[in-house]
Order: C-alpha cells, then sequence, then structure tokens
C-alpha cells in the first residue's frame, strides 16, 4: 500500500476554505454521526475535553469511512503523547499555547522522523503505518504530517512572525477565548480590543504564505476574519450544539424550567 495524501495538509497551502468543528463528546458513536454532517474538518480536543489516546482511536477509526478530514488537539506540548497520536493515525495536529520560537522548533523535531525530529520509529505497532503495510511509510511520513500551532496569547502574538518563519508549521490557528484572556477581557472574546488583535494576526498569517485558521460562531465575524485572510475556520463544538439543541427542545415542550435553570448557571 502507497502512503497516504494529507487532503487536508494540501487544502491548507493551496488557501482553500474548509469550515470545520471541535469535537469534545469523546464518542465513536457522535464522531460517526459528525462525520456525515458535511463538514470539511473535525477537531478532536484533548486539551479541553476527556480525550486521550484509546478515545481519540477510536474516534478515528469511526469517522474512517467518510470524507471528512480530522485533526487532534493533544493537551501540551509532550514529544511522547504527540508520538502516541501520530502512531494511531493523526495525520493533522493543531497544538496549543504556541508562544515562542523554541516551542515551535520542538513541535516541529516530534513530529518528524530522524534525522529530521525525534519522532520515535515504531511502524510494525502503528495503525499510522498499517502496521508495516504502508511501503516506506518512515520515508514519507515527515511530508504528510500537518502541523497548526494556536496562536492564543500576548506573548504568542509578539512573536507571531519569528514562529509563522520555523519550518515545518504548516499554519496557524487564532483562539479568541484565551487570547481574550491573556490581553485582560476574559470572557469577552467580543472585546474590540479582542478582535482587532485577531484580525492583525489573520492578515499577518496570510501575509506570511501560511494558513490562517480561527475559531468563531458568528456567521458574520466567520466571513469579516475570512477577509481578513482565514482560510480555515472552526464554527463551535459539539458539546455546544447538544446542550443548545436539548435545552430548546426541552423549553418549547415544558413549563420554562429549563431556561429558568439555563439562566441561573
Amino acid at each position: 500500500m502507497d502512503m497516504p495524501r494529507n487532503s487536508f495538509k494540501q487544502s491548507l497551502r493551496e488557501k482553500r476554505r474548509q469550515t470545520g468543528l471541535f469535537v469534545g463528546l469523546g464518542s465513536p458513536y457522535s464522531m460517526e454521526i459528525l462525520a456525515t454532517a458535511g463538514f470539511d474538518w473535525l477537531l478532536i480536543d484533548g486539551e479541553h475535553a476527556p480525550n486521550n489516546p484509546p478515545s481519540v482511536l477510536a474516534q478515528l477509526q469511526a469517522a474512517a469511512p467518510y470524507p471528512v478530514h480530522l485533526a487532534v488537539r493533544p493537551v501540551n506540548h509532550d514529544a511522547a503523547l504527540i508520538k502516541q497520536y501520530l502512531d494511531i493515525g493523526a495525520h493533522t495536529l493543531l497544538v496549543p499555547m504556541v508562544e515562542t520560537v523554541a516551542e515551535a522548533k520542538a513541535l516541529v523535531l516530534a513530529v518528524r522522523y530522524p534525522p529530521q525530529g525525534v519522532r520515535g520509529v515504531g511502524t510494525s505497532l502503528a495503525r499510522a503505518a498499517h502496521w508495516g503495510g504502508i511501503k516506506d511509510y518512515a520515508k514519507h511520513a515527515n511530508e504528510e504530517i500537518c502541523l497548526i500551532v494556536q496562536i492564543e496569547t500576548r506573548q504568542g502574538l509578539a512573536n507571531l512572525d519569528a514562529i509563522l518563519a520555523v519550518e515545518g508549521v504548516d499554519a496557524a490557528f487564532i483562539g479568541p477565548a484565551d487570547l481574550a484572556a491573556s490581553l485582560g477581557h476574559l470572557g469577552d472574546s467580543g472585546h474590540i480590543e479582542v478582535k482587532a488583535a485577531v484580525e492583525a494576526a489573520l492578515r499577518r498569517i496570510a501575509a506570511s504564505g501560511k494558513a490562517a485558521g480561527v475559531f468563531v460562531t458568528e456567521p458574520g465575524l466567520a466571513q469579516h476574519y475570512r477577509d481578513c485572510g482565514a482560510s480555515f475556520i472552526a464554527v463551535g463544538g459539539d458539546t455546544s450544539l447538544l446542550r443548545n439543541a436539548a435545552l430548546k427542545l426541552a423549553s418549547s415542550f415544558g413549563d420554562g424550567k429549563a431556561d429558568s435553570a439555563a439562566a441561573s448557571r
């Protein structure tokens, strides 16, 4: 079997518009539902959601038959954890809280085999290599792994241009919630200073030649950020979709208790 191509990485290179969703429920069954919903990409979140390599593996397997690309967000920059996600079949990693050139360079090393990196070699045990069934997997894997750095702090913004210049960084994704907190506006990602910072960052990323991404749930703002250079966006999360739909349904058949309970939280 020949090495599969990372079509999402190619789409980022070509700046094709990609619409995605954050996935935090940790369920292969709900993942399969989402994989058939028409999104271009889905992000399995291991930073804030209760995911780990076994649960991520089950979701990768559930979505495998469908034409949607899966990315994985690890909880931190740990090279050993990154190695596990790559070996179970993650082709794209979106790594949170990247603030310095040194961190970006370390991540590039973590996702690459030697001599370009430090990823350990164990292809006979790795789903990514089809347990040795993919011809010359180790020789071609570095070309197909996609590394997206998440910029979401004041320090990350200050070092953005230098981070983007690191060879092996394929794209940068702006996280407005943490960025708002870092800028002194916790819980207010719609603050004018935060929006201005996001707009400027997206323009800088696009100008660098790298793909720019952002989390945005408002259609109008999403179009504005696209005009600023964003080519791939995440438009929500599965947990919010479920909660909002459940509240709406309960309210439509109930006596308002669901609304009152929601308002009290």
